[in-house]
């Protein structure tokens, strides 16, 4: 060990840290909306050389920013081979940030628009019933050059790892794309995700199509998605008049457990919401 590190080491042993990440945390449970580490030190019990915001953001900048906790905490409530595992990501508005960290442009859902925020990709286990985030993923690509479709991967290579068997995965349209569709399939999970009216199909064996040139049923529709293979589409009349469509590569899925499973992954918009 160098000097330095023995410095740090030393200092940290006869210093130890006034406040730590389970502080932290009880701090952000109780608080209704205010977050600052200004204002976790206002609110810390009257005690002698209690914590400074200076002592609680220390060790926040310390603490490792990944996902292991998480998957440790959430292994206890999750049955692997039951449930399915929604994926989605959401933004934290920031519009008038300028110097915050990990504030890039995305599209946001809830605004309909691009805006500023912090972004948020979730791995979120459901049985119905219990809905509990087992994985996540911070946007940074400026930092390690990830996009949210290497983090989609990721998460559903390191749950495939864990044991996970979920009867399906679900997602919208962002992760649809070829790679990812594969991916799933080379795991032997089913998935229904959605699909943009523009994505190739041949309903006949005459050529390829774009969906919305396609006639696909409310109950389903066979087709073969191009560079993929076959998948069973719904068309589904959306709100605003026009369709959408949902496909999955189980062949036999009904109108039925589509609804079902639809349901399910609106679990994570409430996650998210939450949060």
């Amino acid at each position: 060990m160098d000097k330095i590190a023995q410095n740090c080491y030393n200092m940290h042993i006869m210093n130890p840290s006034k406040f730590d990440e389970y502080d932290y945390i009880n701090f952000l449970t109780a608080t209704p909306k205010v977050y600052s580490c200004t204002e976790a030190e206002k609110v810390q019990p009257d005690r002698k050389n209690g914590p400074s915001h200076d002592s609680i953001n220390r060790p926040l900048h310390r603490i490792p920013a990944d996902a292991t906790s998480l998957r440790e905490e959430s292994s206890q409530f999750v049955t692997p081979d039951k449930g399915v595992l929604i994926v989605d990501d959401s933004t934290l508005d920031k519009p008038y940030a300028q110097k915050i960290g990990l504030v890039t442009r995305h599209w946001s859902g809830w605004h309909h628009r691009v805006v500023k925020g912090i972004n948020l990709s979730t791995l979120l286990w459901s049985d119905g019933d219990a809905h509990i985030p087992c994985d996540y993923r911070i946007y940074d690509k400026s930092g390690d050059g990830k996009t949210k479709n290497d983090h989609f991967s990721e998460m559903l290579f390191k749950a495939k790892t864990r044991g996970y068997e979920p009867k399906y995965i679900l997602s919208d349209s962002w992760y649809a794309g070829l790679k990812n569709l594969k991916a799933v399939h080379s795991y032997g999970w089913f998935q229904m995700t959605r699909l943009k009216s523009n994505r190739l199909v041949n309903p006949d064996g005459t050529g390829n199509i774009p969906l919305t040139s396609a006639i696909i049923s409310e109950d389903g529709t066979e087709v073969h998605l191009k560079g993929y293979g076959f998948i069973k589409v719904f068309g589904i009349v959306a709100k605003n008049g026009g369709t959408e469509y949902q496909a999955t590569n189980n062949l036999g899925m009904d109108e039925f457990r589509r609804l079902q499973l639809s349901d399910f992954s609106w679990a994570i918009e409430e996650y998210h919401r939450g949060l």
